[in-house]
């Protein structure tokens, strides 16, 4: 049999695990691709599909089974016979497969141009294979920095009682522990070197035990720490946030129940916000408000989708989940009106803020509304406009999506592009499926956008015209 490498952390924990199948038992498989959840993909002899932890799309492995089902079965890498020319050597040391490995990221073992390759596989595959939808155009990725991108982060805190001692950081790889982490890779450098002070100040309150999390929200200037709290914090637990704010130069909020209680320790510290210099705009935000992880591509992302959207001076446009107005804001500089439409009467309010603040408010209106529950009836009520921007959450846009399908087929007018910003390629899928055979589209363009390195998160942009004949 030719040479066997064993990876580090897997040979030192051995096969200590009855539950799982020794390694001189398992065949050897080889890995095709990169799943949803960034496993390799291979086939046993007779066809059953096996997800593999740790595993690159090329590789000849062994597998460490954790679950066995009908259909599937899923383990970890145990063994290497050959290596991927695209594996390379993770720089984080909590990164791995071990007991205790932090769960933050999943593909640090993969080259990132390699990464890109694999993520822009996965939304073709699903485009094709969810909603036989073929992109006419594959965008170039969208890339920024590997490393130190996260300016936002929702840390865990846990004080072991046992070890007197508090944990900050994120949860263990599939486990709800809190990893033992001294440092994080994809934290600003300057927030990764906070991570032991933080461990010890929360272990110097007296609410130790009642601190469940700490949000990290970063904008331009300001790094602001949001510290979730059960109970009342006493005089010197306050004393000792302030002391912190002042020596490291982050600001404190204090959040005492959901996001909308969180309010700052103290006035003044200026304000969070960051900066769109194609378009000339600070866009200024609560740390509680959903803003993009990475600012760094959200600024080459907003470019960009704004490019594709290509509105003229006399265009109308609706940006749908519009948010802060991350993109109404920059569409509002070239179109003549945009309609901002989002589910959260707080964000719309702090949207119309922001227009205000760049004297667009004549140009950009919003509206709050339930986007989960649109209608038919209630798209036809609103404006018409010649361009849509869509950018929900997770869960996609299905009933904007099935309501214009239901229009275009009675013959409404509907807008004659559409650029679709997706953090999920299933519903993305699912929402071009019914835009391409249903309302008259094709998808004329479709790419990734990597805001998440290091993870198996797809983000992505796709571009739909409407038929000249629909």
């Amino acid at each position: 049999m030719r040479p066997v490498l064993l990876l580090p952390d897997q040979a030192a924990r051995g096969a200590a695990d009855n539950r799982r199948m020794h390694d001189d038992e398992a065949p050897w498989l080889q890995v095709e691709s990169l799943d949803l959840d960034g496993q390799g993909v291979a086939h046993r002899s007779d066809g059953k599909v096996v997800f593999v932890e740790g595993a690159l799309p090329g590789e000849r492995v062994q597998v460490s089974l954790a679950r066995r089902k009908a259909q599937w079965e899923q383990g970890t890498l145990s063994a290497l016979q050959r290596e991927s020319s695209q594996r390379v050597v993770p720089p984080c040391p909590h990164f791995g497969l071990h007991a205790g490995a932090c769960g933050g990221c999943k593909l640090q073992h993969l080259h990132p141009s390699a990464q890109l390759a694999a993520k822009q596989r996965v939304l073709e595959d699903s485009l094709q294979h969810l909603a036989r939808v073929t992109a006419q155009r594959v965008l170039r990725p969208l890339q920024g920095p590997a490393w130190g991108y996260r300016q936002r982060a929702r840390l865990s805190v846990r004080y072991v009682a046992k070890k007197n001692a508090v944990l900050v950081g994120f949860h263990e790889r599939k486990s709800r522990y809190v990893a033992d982490m001294a440092e994080c890779r994809v934290l600003p450098p300057a927030v990764s070197a906070l991570l032991p002070a933080l461990r010890e100040l929360i272990g110097a309150m007296a609410a130790r035990d009642r601190v469940p999390q700490i949000e990290l929200a970063a904008g331009d200037d300001v790094c602001a720490l949001v510290l979730r709290h059960l109970d009342p914090l006493s005089g010197p637990d306050v004393d000792r946030l302030r002391r912190f704010a002042s020596s490291h130069r982050v600001q404190w909020w204090l959040q005492p129940g959901g996001p909308d209680t969180a309010r700052p320790l103290d006035a003044g510290g200026g304000a969070l916000n960051y900066a769109l210099p194609d378009f000339g705009l600070k866009v200024a935000f609560r740390p509680t408000d959903f803003t993009q992880v990475n600012l760094a591509i959200n600024r080459v992302l907003v470019a960009q989708a704004v490019r594709h959207l290509d509105p003229a001076p006399d265009d109308q446009v609706i940006d749908w989940f519009c948010g802060l107005g991350n993109f109404t804001l920059a569409l509002a500089r070239r179109a003549r009106t945009v309609l901002g439409i989002e589910g959260s009467r707080g964000l719309v309010e702090r949207a119309r803020d922001n227009a205000r603040a760049h004297a667009l408010d004549e140009r950009a209106s919003f509206e709050a509304r339930n986007l989960f529950e649109l209608s038919a009836d209630d798209l036809l009520a609103l404006p018409r406009a010649q361009r849509w921007l869509i950018d929900p959450p997770r869960e996609g846009a299905f009933a904007l999506a099935k309501s214009a399908a239901e229009l275009a087929q009675a013959g409404w007018q509907a807008p004659q592009r559409i650029v679709y910003v997706s953090c999920n390629p299933a519903t993305l899928a699912r929402d071009a499926g019914l835009l391409v055979h249903r309302a008259g589209y094709v998808c004329a363009a479709a790419g990734v956008v990597d805001m998440f390195p290091h993870t198996a998160h797809v983000e992505s942009l796709a571009v739909f015209d409407r038929k000249a004949s629909a």
